[in-house]
């Protein structure tokens, strides 16, 4: 079981990855149709390729971003939306199948069975989720709404998350018939909910293409904070929606997360998980490094997906880390 739940993390990793070029290839709007059965087989014909494409330029990010493009052209933005439809499908399968047979089987521990049945429903909303935010960018918007993309993503990186968890918690049980599941403490859950917020600003950098406020660092434009936009509109809004000020907090909170991170994996050291403490440094420190670099080249492609690669890597350190300083004796 535990190898199961790792190769369904390992899928979700992947998906976090195809998502992101998806995203910054403004592929995410080719398929505008939601068919969870048929939609496994893509256009075989070039009839049914042509139909495609036909409403493709129906909405209105064709005629705002892709206007003019050829059919070979769409083919290619379709692929990415294809392949990330399809890994979805693929991950619900890799996890509900193995799930019923161990459920048949009687092989799942005692008090497990409710967690993996939650988060294979929170996989499913996530699909769900994924569906209203291609709708949201439909008809009136050229672009998916950000704060959907955000929950999107989020909530992908949260089952990452509690399968990882889940996956540690059968191997202490493996290695001990009386170890009790690891506790949250009041630490772990700090350095996740501050994670949690650089997690979300990175994901409305991505929806509102923030990051090419600004190819300079640490600066913005010649200066530290762009103080124009103060007034425009109600600061709540600003904090969401506003693409300079959303660059300014997600670069700037980077920081705050080293910090947590840092006092986290120094107590996972302490506790004898020194692998954690080592992954957890690792991760944060050649995402930041990574993050600058993305900005600094306009926002390349190759590393925008490496960062949100190890976006997702952090994600298992750190949750590796707070399970490793909540682990209780049996």
């Amino acid at each position: 079981m535990i190898r199961w739940l790792y190769v369904v993390a390992a899928m979700i990793v992947l998906i976090v990855v195809v998502g992101g070029v998806t995203r910054l290839t403004e592929s995410g709007l080719s398929i505008t149709q939601w068919k969870p059965i048929t939609g496994v087989i893509p256009p075989l014909t070039q009839s049914q390729w042509q139909a495609e494409f036909a409403n493709y330029r129906r909405i209105p990010q064709y005629e705002a971003i892709h206007h003019g493009m050829t059919l070979a052209g769409f083919k290619g933005i379709f692929f990415w939306e294809y392949l990330h439809r399809l890994l979805g499908r693929l991950i619900g399968t890799v996890f509900a199948v193995p799930l019923v047979w161990f459920a048949i089987r009687r092989q799942i521990p005692r008090g497990y069975g409710w967690r993996l049945v939650a988060l294979l429903a929170l996989g499913g909303l996530q699909g769900a989720l994924g569906w209203v935010m291609v709708r949201s960018g439909l008809s009136d918007r050229t672009e998916v709404a950000p704060l959907w993309l955000a929950a999107h993503l989020l909530t992908a990186l949260f089952t990452l998350a509690g399968l990882v968890w889940t996956a540690l918690d059968l191997r202490a049980l493996a290695a001990n018939p009386y170890a009790k599941p690891a506790r949250l403490t009041a630490l772990g859950a700090l350095a996740g909910a501050v994670l949690a917020v650089q997690l979300l600003y990175g994901a409305l950098m991505a929806g509102l293409r923030a990051g090419l406020v600004t190819n300079q660092w640490p600066l913005m434009n010649g200066r530290f904070f762009p103080h124009e936009v103060l007034g425009t509109r109600p600061f709540g809004t600003l904090l969401l929606d506003d693409p300079s000020l959303v660059h300014f907090i997600h670069r700037w909170w980077a920081w705050v997360t080293v910090a947590a991170l840092i006092v986290l994996a120094r107590a996972a050291k302490r506790a004898r998980h020194r692998a954690a403490s080592v992954a957890i440094h690792s991760a944060f420190g050649v995402q930041i490094l990574l993050g600058i670099a993305t900005v600094m080249t306009g926002v390349d492609i190759t590393l925008a997906a490496l960062h949100q690669l190890v976006g997702a890597l952090l994600v298992i350190a750190t949750t590796w880390g707070v399970h490793a300083i909540g682990r209780r004796r049996g």
